[in-house]
């Protein structure tokens, strides 16, 4: 198969997530708030996830709604930091 080129490339976004049980939580939290649709334009994946810190990456565009979508969650889970790269997020 042939590469995409970079204009057709989706633009992601990493961010730095702090809570409890997070791998459950988070996708639980996206999947309320906007459903199965807005689910599959999140991109969602989990890069690193540790005991109370995880990183995912997400598309672009779906950053304001996961941002809510986490916000309003029962279980208190803050976004810590925003970046366009994994090597920003260690940056402070």
């Amino acid at each position: 198969m042939k590469a995409l080129i970079p204009s057709h490339k989706e633009n992601k976004r990493y961010l730095l997530v702090k809570g409890e049980n997070l791998k459950e939580n988070i996708e639980k939290a996206i999947f309320d708030f906007i459903g199965v649709f807005g689910m599959s334009k999140t991109g969602l994946s989990f890069i690193k996830t540790e005991k109370d810190s995880a990183i995912i990456c997400i598309n672009r565009e779906s950053v304001e709604p996961v941002r809510a979508s986490l916000c309003v969650w029962p279980e208190k889970m803050s976004i810590e930091k925003v970046s366009g790269t994994l090597k920003g997020l260690g940056r402070k």
